[in-house]
């Protein structure tokens, strides 16, 4: 369930007849502003909101164009850019062709740093006077420090020794912070998420519904250990997890009544948002994007209503490769999978048809009403085209914008299946090979699939991984974290790809300051 929120202009008025006391109508000074409890809700929404940033389509700014899905998704080895997108620099990331000039780093840089000021705005102001009860101001400061947290987390995923910052600038000659070392960004990210884990409710009202919840927090624990390669403590919260954790829908299971086709439908469906196996959801509205509580309209103004939900179905579903007609419903078709991805699913694994269209199949795709054709694998320079989130279920007006370019479906970023493969990693490095097998394997049971042969290994976790998580933005920072770069991608493959360039704005706008930021080796 999703909640309207409106949040109201204060509209002061002054019994004086100096026009310059009047405060603007659109405006309220932050002094008035940060008081009560809506209020505070109002600005910890608005940090949220630039989480939705990261797929977020827009003309009005620097004309964002779903760039996380170019730097996570179209340059990995399951995403083929296709040859006719007009998008140039999606072509560049499924190349390897990497600048610190290109939008998606500047598009995501200002959103990770946009989202890190509004948390640290909410926590000062918790420290000011306001009408919040010490309970409240423990919620804020769990939520705040949660999102401080996650976003840090992405930067340091995305550019190895980004900045850290945790409180706003004060002073003009105080307006950059330089790189943070790779231990000092740890610290601080789980020393957030551990005040969040203890701060925060189990689970919100229905009326709250995608708010962060103490068992997110712990499962980020665990992964940001596996990251920082401290696999006794992700063990630790995994088990807590596993064990205690419940989210919106009760306690985290899979999605698994031994019908490998309906229970992968069921995790990606847009009724089914939020679900038992949802650890933590970016939350979008719809039909028309306003009745979510995350929605604060940060990248387009109220007339762009259109894409203010996600572009999915627009850059991922059939656009037209070299079909005598063009596939229905006028998308981009920009992202299709590869042969490599395809050839990869073993056979009777139900997550292939879960997540590929492919010949043979029945296209389904919403325009203006539902359409269903056959699959014709000439809409793609593979034959492929992108399934997970789509499909006959998912090919509803209440997913789309009037347009039809806008989707409302959340996006899953972290589901328990993650959580069990990051799980099963961390005990394969631990020796403990029997136990991680019993993760994998509960995994593909779901499947359809038989267990393994024999015990797991990582090769056998690295497998899992790819043919459940794909499309998921996970599979390029695995293969950074793994070294498997070289090997996959052979003689394209260069070091500093282990980390992506700071954008080159950001170097240049510290350039000679106390907190200059020095650009990543190689770029």
């Amino acid at each position: 369930m999703k909640k309207i929120l409106t949040i109201g202009i204060v509209l002061l008025m002054f019994n004086s007849c100096n026009n310059l006391d009047l405060v603007p109508l659109d405006k309220l000074p932050a002094d008035q502003y940060y008081k009560t409890a809506a209020e505070f809700d109002g600005a910890i929404f608005a940090a949220y909101s630039s989480i939705q940033d990261f797929w977020g389509t827009s003309t009005e700014t620097i004309g964002e164009f779903g760039e996380y899905w170019k730097i996570t998704d179209a340059i990995n080895d399951d995403v083929k850019a296709e040859p006719n997108s007009a998008d140039q620099e999606t072509k560049n990331a499924d190349n390897l062709n990497i600048r610190s000039t290109d939008k998606p780093f500047a598009a995501i840089y200002t959103q990770i740093y946009e989202g890190i000021y509004r948390c640290n705005t909410v926590l000062e102001h918790l420290e000011k006077e306001n009408e919040l009860t010490a309970n409240e101001k423990k919620l804020y400061e769990g939520e705040a420090k949660f999102l401080r947290a996650f976003f840090h987390f992405e930067a340091l995923k995305l550019w190895g020794t980004p900045p850290l910052v945790v409180a706003t600038f004060k002073s003009l000659n105080e307006l950059s912070v330089p790189n943070a070392t790779k231990d000092a960004l740890y610290t601080q990210i789980l020393a957030d998420f551990g005040v969040a884990f203890t701060n925060l409710p189990a689970a919100w009202d229905g009326g709250n519904t995608g708010r962060a919840t103490k068992w997110a927090a712990r499962a980020y624990v665990g992964k940001v250990n596996v990251w920082k390669n401290d696999m006794d403590a992700a063990i630790t919260a995994f088990e807590d997890v596993i064990t205690n954790g419940v989210g919106a829908a009760g306690k985290y299971e899979l999605i698994d009544t031994n019908n490998p086709a309906q229970d992968l439908e069921d995790v990606f469906a847009f009724d089914n948002e939020n679900n038992k196996e949802s650890i933590f959801e970016v939350q979008f509205g719809g039909p028309h994007s306003d009745d979510n509580i995350w929605v604060f309209d940060d990248t387009h103004s109220e007339s762009f209503k259109a894409s203010q939900g996600t572009g999915r179905s627009w850059f991922w579903d059939a656009g037209n490769f070299n079909a005598s007609e063009g596939a229905p419903g006028g998308k981009l078709g920009f992202f299709t999978p590869t042969q490599d991805l395809v050839s990869t699913f073993e056979s009777g694994d139900a997550r292939l048809n879960a997540s590929v269209y492919k010949a043979g199949d029945t296209y389904y795709v919403w325009n203006s009403s539902v359409v269903e054709v056959p699959f014709d694998p000439a809409w793609s320079s593979t034959g492929y085209v992108v399934k997970k989130y789509a499909g006959k279920r998912n090919s509803v007006g209440g997913d789309f914008s009037g347009n039809n370019q806008g989707n409302f479906n959340n996006e899953r970023t972290f589901r328990f299946s993650e959580l069990k493969l990051l799980y099963a990693e961390a005990l394969l490095a631990k020796g403990r090979a029997a136990e991680a097998t019993t993760q994998i394997n509960e995994i593909r049971n779901r499947a359809g699939l038989a267990n393994l042969a024999g015990v797991a290994t990582l090769a056998d976790l690295k497998h899992e991984k790819r043919v459940e998580l794909c499309f998921e933005a996970h599979r390029w920072f695995d293969i950074v974290r793994w070294n498997d770069g070289p090997t996959i991608f052979g003689s394209d493959w260069n070091t500093k790809f282990s980390v992506f360039p700071f954008p080159q704005t950001e170097i240049d706008r510290t350039k000679g300051t106390t907190g200059e930021i020095k650009q990543n080796t190689g770029y």
